[in-house]
């Protein structure tokens, strides 16, 4: 039941695996493709934030599925985290806020610029949401700025943001770019989630723009800008809800057996981790060589107090196990659950 209760609780997770597609995130970008036609005439993309490569996947499989030839299709993928090998996709391990990296891209191209530039990157979340919409913003400023290094015009961006309340500077900012601007919330992003995709066509550069990635884009001093704005004077992008009524809902619990003339069949995920930052953790948990482990105290609780029993193995057949007690404090019993709390979080 273990395996097979997240099945059971996302569907989407169920159908990406069972379709072979590395991510769930791999039917945003194709519900966000069927309301806005982003892949129409496209043979070069720029996947930034690529790892682990669901949205490399959807970008290799329609575009070069769809081609007559499909080495005309060219699409680089870009991430710090090395990802593994996709057909068509080359990849480049590198960090986006370095020109370096949009001339690594450009070459790839053999010259020309990308058509379209998608990036569903996020940062790891917090929880404090005022912080992690700040840090999310930054990270799709960063996408944008090497955006405009490596996009012609009239091309396309498709990027991830966290809506709040200060997110409007960030449309007055792509406004700048684009003509059109629209914010999408594909069917297969859960509802509960603050995640919406930025959709923007037709750029165009403003008269006199250099790109360069030492100015940021973003503007820190609010006072006297668009916040103090009120009404219809305040820029509002329109918000479209993307995918059909009919399709799946990221936030409902599904039956395993969906379909009665097919039964469930558990299916791994399409690609594992390579080399995730807990493998060496979970080696040494393994090993029992944790440090955790060495000081962890497991103290047995007795049934009638604060006491634990400690049983002495003797050296000689001829002699029993004897057992003693030893009397506890609140604070050591308290100090030895923590810590066995704590490794079992491992």
């Amino acid at each position: 039941m273990g395996r097979s209760s997240k099945d059971k609780r996302d569907v989407y997770y169920r159908l990406a695996k069972e379709e072979g597609w590395r991510a769930r995130s791999a039917f945003k970008l194709i519900q966000i493709n069927e309301e806005f036609k982003i892949f129409e005439g496209v043979t070069r993309v720029v996947d930034l934030c690529a790892a682990p490569g669901s949205w490399s996947q959807v970008l290799s499989r329609t575009l070069r599925g769809a081609a007559a030839d499909p080495s005309s299709v060219k699409i680089v993928a870009v991430d710090l985290q090395a990802m593994a090998p996709l057909p068509g996709v080359v990849q480049i391990q590198g960090d986006i806020t370095k020109t370096s990296t949009a001339e690594a891209i450009i070459s790839h191209f053999q010259g020309e610029k990308a058509q379209l530039v998608v990036c569903d990157g996020a940062p790891d979340v917090t929880g404090l949401h005022d912080l992690d919409e700040y840090v999310q913003a930054q990270l799709l400023l960063a996408a944008l700025n090497i955006t405009t290094h490596v996009l012609k015009p009239g091309g396309a961006f498709v990027a991830k943001i966290f809506r709040g309340k200060d997110v409007t500077l960030l449309y007055s900012q792509l406004k700048l770019f684009f003509s059109f601007v629209s914010i999408a919330k594909p069917r297969s992003s859960r509802n509960s989630s603050i995640e919406a995709f930025v959709v923007c066509k037709n750029y165009a550069a403003p008269p006199g723009y250099i790109p360069t990635m030492v100015n940021p884009l973003l503007d820190h001093s609010y006072e006297g800008s668009w916040q103090d704005l009120e009404g219809i004077n305040r820029v509002i992008v329109p918000f479209l809800a993307c995918g059909d009524l009919s399709a799946y809902d990221s936030d409902m619990t599904y039956p395993l057996q969906m379909d009665e003339s097919q039964p469930y069949e558990y299916h791994p995920p399409a690609q594992p981790p390579i080399n995730p930052a807990y493998s060496s953790a979970v080696a040494m948990k393994r090993q029992n060589s944790h440090p955790k482990n060495s000081s962890m105290k497991t103290p047995v609780e007795h049934p009638e107090g604060n006491t634990v029993k400690k049983t002495d193995e003797s050296t000689s057949n001829d002699k029993t196990d004897q057992e003693s007690v030893i009397h506890t404090t609140d604070e050591e019993s308290l100090a030895g659950a923590e810590g066995l709390l704590q490794d079992l979080n491992i």
